[in-house]
């Protein structure tokens, strides 16, 4: 069958929304409890591709690079799609007293660490304990390959009801038991996906998204996430989905905006760059992976589309993971 999955694919068997969110999927991703009295004021400049601020008591703003400020009351949220700088502040004309590096290294204006003077207990921090703001800081620290495809349809900053969910990372987020790491990364995740699905719903989704619902199109989109290592045809996967090969290539086209061989060598790329940030994969296994025969056709085809060798893409990775240490 071709449906059957194994190994990386396992976690990539969601809807089309989760998987292209698999890219940014939280591993060991920030996560912080503020608690701040005013006048507080935070300029974010960690560069971070995602990041989500959620209130759980007082009110917050959000006030971009450009555009207008953006109030946050309790139980809301906002999305800020990096790399650009934004201010989160008790009021939008509270000049910056603190500013957020890559890395999460906070100083003063100064340059003066903040880290050991703000610390409030596990995983929290701010300038008072009795404060009466309280947020959830959560940043994904790198870019995943498989999510550019969804980071390009985001706006700047999104801002949507967090739901139940955040009350839940609340309480988990100063809890110090062991495996806490994972489940505050999955609860991430989630509020992150529920507010995604929830914006799409109310907004002008990008093709690919609406693509989806379609009975044909939708159906081969799947098969084409969950199994890449398939050798594909368009014969073959129209056979799948019940429909001619001209039916398929011409109806996928036009909804998602490029053929399906496109759209599934754009994917395996992406689960090719993803897999190349695992310090033990070789470039034979992940060749393997993601559909494609030898290490020289993974190389070749990743070299075509991304203009450098997975050698030079990987030693790019480190040396950037090493610079944010």
């Amino acid at each position: 069958m071709v449906e059957k999955r194994n190994g990386i694919c396992d976690r990539l068997a969601m809807d089309q929304l989760a998987a292209l969110l698999d890219g940014p999927r939280a591993r060991g991703a920030f996560l912080l409890r503020c608690i701040l009295d005013s006048p507080w004021s935070m300029r974010v400049q960690d560069e971070s591709p995602l990041a989500v601020t959620a209130v759980l008591r007082g009110e917050a703003w959000i006030v971009p690079e450009e555009g207008e400020p953006v109030r946050l009351g309790p139980g809301e949220m906002s999305i800020n799609r990096g790399p650009e700088p934004y201010i989160v502040a008790d009021d939008p004309g509270t000049k910056p007293q603190i500013i957020i590096h890559p890395g999460q290294h906070c100083t003063t204006l100064d340059g003066e660490s903040l880290y050991q003077a703000m610390d409030l207990g596990v995983r929290t921090w701010g300038n008072d304990p009795d404060g009466e703001t309280v947020l959830l800081v959560g940043a994904y620290s790198m870019e995943g390959e498989v999510s550019r495809r969804l980071l390009e349809a985001l706006p700047p900053l999104i801002v949507q009801p967090g739901g139940p969910v955040i009350s839940l990372l609340g309480a988990e987020i100063v809890k110090d038991e062991p495996g806490q790491e994972a489940v505050l990364d999955r609860l991430l995740d989630l509020l992150l996906i529920a507010a995604l699905r929830t914006w799409f719903a109310t907004h002008e989704a990008p093709a690919w998204y609406r693509a989806m619902s379609d009975p044909v199109v939708g159906r081969a989109m799947r098969m084409l996430h969950n199994n890449p290592a398939h050798p594909w045809t368009v014969a073959a996967l129209a056979a799948e989905v019940g429909v001619s090969r001209a039916s398929l290539a011409r109806r996928f086209t036009e909804l998602v905006g490029e053929p399906p061989m496109a759209f599934l060598t754009d994917w395996r790329l992406a689960l090719a760059a993803d897999l190349l940030r695992e310090p033990d994969a070789t470039i034979g296994s992940v060749a393997r992976k993601v559909g494609y025969g030898s290490p020289f056709a993974l190389s070749a085809a990743f070299k075509r589309v991304r203009g450098i060798s997975p050698q030079e893409f990987r030693a790019g990775t480190e040396a950037r993971a090493g610079a944010g240490q």
